[in-house]
């Protein structure tokens, strides 16, 4: 998979062949070539994709593994401060917690959108299923982003006394 670093330098190639058709353009124009309306068109689509390109430089990609972490999905998103994702009821706390450290490091971004105040919080949660066919989430923890500055990057809060969990 290409990382953010390499499409920085198909960035980089691409912005140069767009300012080459850019210039072949303008040369076209004083020339009064039968093509330079084409290369009007080619050189935009060119900046187009030197656009797109700078922009899946920003690492939308990257993909954290934590040691330890299992499969979760991601079941509520508000794109700002609050996220939920469910994971399987035969977790461990310390698998929990590698989990949501694995979470957080994936969908804790600089594009996150939220008010001035809101901490970003990933809450984790499982169903468990009681007799008669009655199902309950239960909760299992959290994580948050600490302030900047601190030792530790994120704070894990996660609620032993849901273990262990009926199935």
């Amino acid at each position: 998979m290409l990382s953010p670093d390499d499409f920085l330098v198909a960035t980089q190639w691409v912005g140069l062949g767009t300012l080459a058709l850019a210039l072949l353009a303008v040369l076209a124009f004083f020339l009064k070539w039968g093509i330079r309306f084409r290369l009007v068109g080619a050189a935009g689509f060119s900046a187009v994709l030197t656009v797109g390109l700078l922009g899946l430089s920003f690492e939308p990609f990257s993909r954290i593994a934590v040691p330890g972490a299992m499969p979760y999905t991601t079941v509520y998103d508000s794109g700002a401060s609050q996220i939920v994702i469910t994971v399987p009821n035969t977790m461990s706390p310390e698998t929990l917690d590698a989990t949501l450290r694995q979470a957080a490091s994936n969908l804790f971004k600089p594009y996150r959108l939220g008010l001035p105040g809101q901490i970003a919080t990933v809450r984790a949660r499982t169903i468990a299923h009681e007799p008669g066919g009655i199902s309950n989430l239960i909760y299992l923890g959290q994580i948050q982003p600490n302030p900047k500055g601190s030792e530790e990057a994120f704070h894990v809060q996660i609620d032993r006394s849901n273990w262990p969990i009926p199935s």
